[in-house]
């Protein structure tokens, strides 16, 4: 395989949100799998609703996934390229001048659905005469700019989809060039992919009919050979509901926000709606081994939100210390004992955050909860000299036990109140030691401590 040059190219006119991260990490994910380039392309030809705080969250919500660009490129930056494209198409007579506002086209497509004929364009303007268009100059029409389509079948081999074609016969010829001389997505992306070398483009299957389109524009521009193409199902809601950036719904930042860990998010987005079940994943290496777009489902790609709070539980308990020492570090969770806390609270953790309740309890102070004071002092009195292991819980409550009769819950929950202050929690077995004799004692006496 070629070296592969892949490209994720948001819009910055709102926050991305998971089903736009399924498609950025598509395409991240099968660059790494084989050793090639991400470039991450900001699609702000818009002016007006392109706002650079936008293209600030994005990259910030990239980074927090995991995602690296090779390159960051702003296609603002580059309308010269654009331009000289446009005229080389104009030049070739493949970019042709229309002069129909928008109710007029309104009013033909309706007239044609009415007549029971494909609502395409009819290439009324190439007819015009420079008499034609000089009049309509003067009239103060300005042109939209179509790319005239080679009316043939458009055939490709897509990594999702397997064989696929287009006839561009049932299509009209695209707007390239709106009226006030702003370019549409379509002909900005043929011209970067092509300066940029982009080998493989990985997509929402809503670009489907873009691909013959696009293909023409390609071999129009004197591209030697278009991108493969990928266009992978879309993500939506359980209720088939389906996500917009604008209206913020399962955005990435609010996400992160929630305390949802980002690997769960990683695995939710890549995983749904394949032939692999969702399920929790060690690192984005690992999820990148797993990773195969020929898996990619042809169904919908339906997914449960809620499902998010159990992975990232899930993701959680899994997660080897090594891999948060800087996040427990930036808790002021650090130091010799640090490895063994975690080990301990991680099983019992909803959200990362929580580990920041469990090191108080082991550093800091609590208030202990005494449901019998004078069993809690027996126990007191009881407790073996330090230094204590994992072995110590278990000797500790067998005395406890053969001193005033108690057992199972009558003998555990008490003594769980009164060192944690919580009603679950890690195996005390582990959390003791952590806790310490000096705590322990203090706390079964009812001290804050």
């Amino acid at each position: 395989m070629t070296i592969p040059v892949v490209r994720f190219a948001p819009s910055p006119t709102g926050r991305i949100h998971i089903g736009n991260a399924r498609t950025a990490l598509f395409n991240w994910l099968f660059a790494k799998r084989h050793e090639g380039r991400f470039i991450l392309r900001f699609d702000d030809t818009d002016l007006e609703r392109s706002r650079e705080e936008f293209a600030a969250s994005i990259e910030i919500d990239l980074n927090w996934l995991g995602i690296a660009p090779d390159l960051t490129v702003r296609q603002s930056q580059r309308f010269g390229l654009y331009d000289a494209a446009a005229a080389k198409l104009k030049d070739a007579g493949l970019l042709y001048p229309c002069f129909e506002t928008a109710d007029e086209l309104d009013r033909r497509r309706k007239r044609q659905i009415a007549r029971g004929l494909p609502p395409v364009y009819d290439r009324a303007s190439l007819a015009l005469t420079d008499e034609d268009r000089t009049k309509l100059a003067a009239e103060r029409r300005r042109p939209h700019w179509r790319f005239r389509l080679d009316h043939r079948t458009v055939e490709w081999t897509d990594l999702v989809r397997g064989a696929s074609h287009i006839d561009c016969a049932s299509l009209s010829d695209p707007v390239l060039i709106r009226e006030d001389g702003t370019y549409l997505y379509t002909l900005p992306s043929v011209v970067d992919d092509i300066d940029l070398g982009v080998t493989h483009v990985i997509r929402g299957e809503d670009h489907v009919t873009n691909t013959a389109v696009q293909i023409q524009l390609f071999q129009s521009l004197g591209s030697p050979r278009a991108p493969v193409f990928g266009h992978h199902n879309l993500l939506a809601t359980a209720t088939g509901e389906g996500l917009s950036k604008r209206s913020g719904a399962l955005s990435i930042g609010g996400l992160r926000d929630s305390g949802v860990e980002s690997l769960a998010v990683a695995a939710l987005a890549v995983l749904t709606g394949s032939s692999d079940s969702v399920h929790a994943v060690a690192s984005l290496h690992d999820l990148m081994r797993q990773f195969d777009l020929s898996h990619v489902s042809r169904n919908a790609a339906k997914f449960d939100p809620a499902e998010l709070t159990a992975l990232s539980a899930r993701t959680l308990h899994a997660l080897p210390y090594e891999s948060v020492r800087d996040r427990l570090a930036a808790h002021e969770i650090a130091g010799f004992r640090a490895e063994a806390f975690w080990l301990t609270v991680r099983g019992n953790l909803n959200a990362f955050s929580d580990a920041a309740d469990w090191w108080r309890v082991v550093e800091g102070e609590i208030e202990p909860v005494i449901e019998d004071g004078g069993f809690a002092m027996t126990a007191a009195a009881l407790m073996p000299d330090e230094p204590w292991d994992q072995k110590t819980w278990s000797v500790w409550t067998s005395a406890v036990k053969d001193k005033t009769g108690r057992k199972g819950r009558a003998l555990f929950h008490p003594l769980r109140l009164a060192l944690t202050g919580k009603e679950q929690g890690p195996e005390l077995a582990a959390l003791l030691p952590l806790i310490g004799r000096l705590k322990a004692s203090a706390r079964l006496c009812g001290h804050v401590s």
